[in-house]
Order: C-alpha cells, then structure tokens, then sequence
C-alpha cells in the first residue's frame, strides 16, 4: 500500500506517524514546498520575538526522522491530482502514484490589493524566509506597519514589539480580532494595545505604499492611509487572512468549497482521499455549517484521524473546535463558539472597562452556543464544556441572564444531571450485537 501525503506541516508529520505505527509495511512519501526542516508556523512570532532559536521550531528534533519513520521525502509543490488514475503531478512534470491520498496543503497567506505591496521590505509573515527578513529589517528603533489587527497579526503585532520597534497598526474593520470578536471586546483590546504604545488605526485602510529606491530591501516607505495620513516606515508587514491551498485540485474530481469538503473520517467525496488542516472544510453541528478551523491542535486532530482510516482503522471526528484564544501582550482574550450569535438567540454582557474586562454570552433557546471574554480567563474551561456539550441548561440560563458569572454554579448543576440523562439513553441490552468499534478522535 502506497500513502502519499501533499504537505510536511504538524497535519502531514503527524499522519506520517500514525500510518508508520499502523502499518509498518506500508510505503509513506511526504511532498513539501519549502526546502526546509518541517516546522511549525506558529512559531514563527516566538522566533522573531527571540524567544526560540530556528532549532526550536522543528517539528521533530531527530535529524534523521525521514529515515527513522522509513518516510520518503519528496520536495517540490503538486499541480494536480487525478482521481482517475490515482496520481499526484508534480510541478517538475513527474507524476506519483498512490493508493491513499492525504492532502494536508495547508493555507497562504492573502496578499492585499495595494499599489507597492510588491516593494521590497514589504512582506507577509508566513514561511521562515519571511521571518528571516523581517528579522534584518525590525531593527530596536525602527518605524514598522502592521496591516492588519485580526487573529494571527495580533501575534505577529506582539512579537514585532518585542523587537523594540515604533509600531503602528492598520485595520479595515471597526476593530481589532474582528474574526473573534465583537465590538466592544475588540475596542477593550485596542485600548490596551495603545496603552503598551502601539499607534493603532481601525476603518482604516492602506491606500499605497510608496519608496525612494525600489531597488533595496533597506530604503524607506512611504506608507498613506485612508483617512490621509502619511508616514515613514523601514519595514511593512501584511497579515490579512490567509486561504486554503486547493487551486490545484482543481478537475480532480475532488470536491472543494472554500476547502477540501471531508465528512467526519475526514475523507473526500472520492474513496482513498482524504484531508487535513487548513485546507480541510468539514461540518460543525454547534455551527450548522461547514467550516475551516486553522488551529494547529484541529489540524493535530484531522491529521491522526485521516491516518487511522488510511490504514483500515474506524475513526471519527467529535466535532470541530471552533476555540481562538490570544495573548495580547498579557491581556488574554477568547471566543468559543458562535460568538457573533444566533438568529433569534439571548445575550447577555458585563464590562469593567477600567480593569480591561468582558464577558459577553451567546444563547439559544436554553443552550449556551457562544461567547467573547477579555481579561477573564477563570471562566474558560467552563465555557469550552458547556457550548461543545451543547448542555441544556434549563432554569439557569435565564439566572445566567441575570448574572453572567456564575458559570460555574451552572455547569456543576446542568452537567451532572444531562450526564445521568446520557447514561441511560447510552445502555445497551447485553443480548445485543455490538456495534463495528469506531474511534472518536
């Protein structure tokens, strides 16, 4: 049996280990597109913050993990997939063959639509060469833009201020983490941003990125924005979003939305194939739709999942963890769920604007299925439980409507008894046949 896996991020490293320990005779070929290590991205803000070396970003510390996992490495980037005839082209024309397929293609980032983005000393923060040259140009004392405050350039804003440079930042939308979080708890982040000195502009955009010599990574630009400020910056960097690594599957036969369409083995529409990670598009039953989570522990998920059933093994995910938490520079803020809310749904918020604090509570019906908390972090577990749970809370959402905080107070009440209630819809009669043991992941 021939596995092939198209991506050496943590989805395809840890597939590669999961059929290795499955099925020891099996051959694995892993395809990569970046002449490097395999390494984690997120872990590209602790490095340009010096809190890890490159060393530290590996995925496996073994030098030899490719021989030691008898895993063929192949470098270079697929262009096309035929389920036809059960092939992976290459974009140096050779063509692989496989009886499973992985695709574990991950995400790039998106490139904003501004004259100069292409400038020199202008980059996104994605793979390690961007992080190597951000790290010659985010120099102590240097003037940098930021574009964009969502998820991922919160962290990256974070680790360019460890640097010691002059920062300032520039959001579309009305507020930072957008993607996460509503109004108010986005403008208590802002606030404590500018407190730790970030110049920060929201519904604002970058209208042109301008240089005196195009010719050098080193000269200046200049940066203009939307409301007609101007300013100088030594280095700018993007993080606007990111999309899902797919384009060439395109007339594979492969069904793709914004990502791979996966049930909950993880398998495409086509039998044998499966995918993983950022690239991955599965159904949320908290949601009600389809989603791409792009958190490294729902890529960890998919990825072990999708090896299991390569091998012949019975898995399943539970559901999808719809879960962003950042530290924003000591100040932790979270949303789990459908945070945004539901369509004829109860909230309810606190504030202590003062002591940069929020709680906003999402429900429906007598199911808590979202929320946003700023600077409150002794609530988190709870949360997490009751809204992947979909807990009936019964009475205690309307005390909870009352007073937010007593979370705690709920989930002992609320948890306990729909535990007793599933024990029992769960008994099974002995003189039944058992079921094909599945594997939930």
């Amino acid at each position: 049996m021939r596995h092939v896996i198209i991506g050496n991020g943590p989805a395809g490293i840890i597939a590669a280990e999961t059929i290795r320990k499955n099925a020891p005779g099996d051959e694995i070929i892993v395809i990569g597109d970046e002449a490097e290590v395999p390494y984690s991205r997120m872990s590209i803000p602790h490095l340009l913050a010096a809190n890890i070396n490159e060393a530290g970003m590996h995925l496996r510390r073994e030098k030899d993990w490719f021989a030691r996992q008898q895993v063929i490495p192949v470098f270079g980037r697929a262009v096309h997939v035929s389920s036809r005839t059960r092939t992976v082209k290459m974009e140096d024309g050779t063509a692989l063959e496989f009886d499973k397929l992985l695709i574990a293609s991950g995400a790039s980032p998106r490139v904003p639509v501004i004259p100069g983005i292409d400038f020199p000393g202008v980059h996104a923060c994605w793979t390690l060469d961007d992080a190597r040259r951000i790290q010659r140009l985010a120099q102590p004392g240097a003037k940098v833009v930021l574009i964009g405050a969502g998820f991922i350039g919160s962290i990256v804003m974070e680790a360019l201020l460890a640097r010691g440079v002059s920062l300032t930042v520039v959001e579309r939308r009305d507020r930072m983490l957008p993607g996460m979080m509503g109004k108010k708890a986005g403008d208590i982040v802002q606030r404590w941003c500018e407190k730790k000195g970030v110049r920060i502009f929201t519904s604002t955009r970058v209208v042109s990125i301008g240089s005196s010599d195009l010719a050098h990574a080193g000269s200046t630009r200049l940066v203009r924005l939307s409301n007609r400020e101007q300013f100088v910056a030594d280095l700018v960097v993007y993080s606007v979003g990111t999309m899902p690594n797919v384009s060439f599957l395109k007339g594979s036969g492969i069904r793709c939305l914004q990502g791979v369409v996966v049930d909950a083995s993880m398998q495409t529409n086509v039998p044998g194939i499966y995918a993983a990670g950022d690239c991955a598009e599965t159904f949320d039953s908290v949601a009600g739709r389809s989603v791409i989570s792009g958190v490294q522990p729902n890529a960890a998920d998919q990825a072990y999942c999708a090896a299991l059933n390569m091998t012949g093994k019975h898995a399943f995910q539970r559901g999808v963890r719809q879960i962003d938490v950042v530290d924003t520079m000591g100040l932790i803020s979270s949303s789990f769920g459908n945070w945004q809310g539901v369509r004829g749904g109860q909230w309810v918020e606190v504030a202590d604007e003062r002591h940069f604090k929020y709680l906003r509570l999402e429900f429906f019906k007598d199911v808590l299925v979202g929320c946003n908390s700023v600077g409150v972090t002794e609530h988190a577990t709870v949360l997490r439980s009751l809204i992947q749970n979909q807990v009936h809370l019964g009475e205690w959402k309307d005390r909870l409507l009352q007073d937010p905080t007593r979370l705690k107070e709920a989930y002992v009440a609320c948890v306990e008894q729909q535990y007793v209630d599933e024990a029992s819809w769960f008994h099974q009669p002995m003189d039944r046949q058992p079921e094909v043991f599945r594997h939930a992941v």
